[in-house]
């Protein structure tokens, strides 16, 4: 598959998942909230971060920082701004831009490659860091970072993410068959969705029975109303903005 089509899949399955967070949030409020305040307590402020990544930071911060979590070794963040987009299947956009993309890649003996992202000790099929511009901030600020895993890799993160953040919600694709992570069954033909929140953000992750994966995404709280913002400023600015 090539690069372009692999990031609009996972921008389709985050979404699909993420979606499903709010209900799965309402749904297990009342039988796991007392259970997770403890641990959450610490966070309930901050946004949650991947491995040392915070939701939150600007795109210059990003950049900067030297939290390269990706392999190979040498591997570097490349954005939809940068010219080298192009040879990676990323849409080149202008600096001006009111939503970016960024993923870590590589220069190999061909040229430049995308890398693999690693989570839970394990290199992840595929990843994107998506930053906006929000309310009229000039700043480009990360709301999203996206995965793609294999099965066993979403089952170890699910024991470890319940572990520091507590008991997660979960909600299946049907709404009538939405319950609380305690009482949890296995159906045929539902997508079983994990959700730890806290004030500012939330975490999804997204089992896909059928091919054997899932999707495990960062995300700030209220995503629609980032979309929106960007969709307002977009309106307002140039279409070479991007």
């Amino acid at each position: 598959m090539k690069p372009h089509l692999i990031v609009r899949s996972l921008a389709l399955l985050s979404g699909l998942c993420a979606a499903l967070a709010p209900v799965a949030a309402t749904a297990g409020s009342s039988a796991t909230g007392a259970a997770a305040s403890s641990s959450a307590s610490n966070t309930a402020n901050a946004p949650y971060a991947f491995r040392g990544i915070p939701l939150g930071i600007t795109l210059d911060e990003f950049r900067a920082g030297s939290t390269v979590r990706a392999t190979p070794l040498g591997s570097v963040p490349v954005c939809e701004t940068d010219l080298l987009a192009g040879s990676l299947g990323m849409r080149l956009k202008a600096r001006e831009s009111m939503v970016v993309a960024c993923r870590w890649a590589h220069r190999g003996s061909d040229g430049w490659a995308v890398s693999q992202a690693v989570v839970d000790g394990t290199p992840a099929q595929d990843h994107v860091l998506r930053f906006a511009r929000k309310d009229g901030q000039s700043a480009l600020r990360l709301y999203e970072i996206s995965f793609v895993i294999d099965e066993v890799t979403a089952e170890d993160l699910r024991d470890a993410l319940g572990e520091r953040y507590g008991p997660p919600h979960l909600v299946r694709q049907s709404a009538q068959a939405s319950q609380t992570a305690d009482h949890a069954s296995p159906a045929l033909g539902t997508l079983p969705v994990y959700v730890w929140e806290n004030a500012v953000s939330s975490i999804t992750l997204c089992f896909l029975p059928a091919s054997r994966t899932g999707t495990l995404t960062y995300l700030m709280k209220d995503p629609d109303a980032w979309v929106k913002s960007v969709v307002r400023q977009w309106q307002g600015t140039p279409p070479e903005a991007g």
